[in-house]
């Protein structure tokens, strides 16, 4: 058995703005470097494996937290959202013609105009799970945990999702074989003394 641990990259601009990433490879902003610089893993997870998307928001979230360079997997790439890649969710949510839907009416086979479905991002995750050797830090996007926290709670995107992706917190899954079994609790990271 396995653990991996899951941690989601800083903010940047677009974020702040509500605005869609998807594969668009957007920065952190100035603000976010300040705070990460100011968190660390706890034990164990300082000495495990470090892999990210390869994507610089990632990347670099993972340099400042872990003090070191993370491998990179393009399997964690976030989900691509085609068309709607800079555009801001809740301007087409408010539009009906645009197809947009919240999270909880995806299903696994939504599909963004010309973007990739959540099924297909699984498909794209599996391999890479099913490569890991011990327990890993990855540093990626809330479409890669939601896909991988999805499969350990058994949830199809129908409905409340049964977990909530925070900033700074490690949400930890145990891999066993195809078997996901999400901790019930994320794990905080540590607070760095700057001074």
């Amino acid at each position: 058995m396995i653990r991996l641990a899951l941690l989601r990259h800083g903010h940047t601009a677009w974020n702040r703005a509500g605005q869609i990433q998807g594969r668009s490879d957007i920065p952190l902003d100035a603000q976010a470097r300040a705070e990460l610089s100011g968190f660390a893993l706890p034990s164990p997870w300082d000495q495990a494996s470090l892999w990210s998307s390869p994507l610089s928001r990632a990347v670099e979230t993972a340099e400042l937290v872990a003090r070191r360079a993370p491998q990179t997997a393009p399997h964690l790439t976030e989900m691509f959202w085609g068309d709607w890649e800079g555009k801001k969710g809740l301007e087409l949510k408010a539009d009906p013609k645009s197809g947009f839907r919240d999270i909880e009416q995806w299903g696994w086979d939504y599909r963004p105009p010309g973007g990739e479905t959540p099924a297909e991002v699984w498909a794209r995750i599996k391999p890479w799970l099913a490569s890991l050797q011990r327990d890993t830090v990855a540093v990626c996007h809330i479409g890669i945990m939601r896909m991988i926290l999805a499969q350990a709670y058994h949830w199809d995107f129908d409905g409340p999702a049964p977990f909530r992706i925070k900033r700074n917190r490690l949400f930890v899954v145990e891999v066993d074989g195809n078997s996901l079994t999400p901790w019930t609790e994320p794990v905080r990271l540590l607070k760095r003394d700057l001074a």
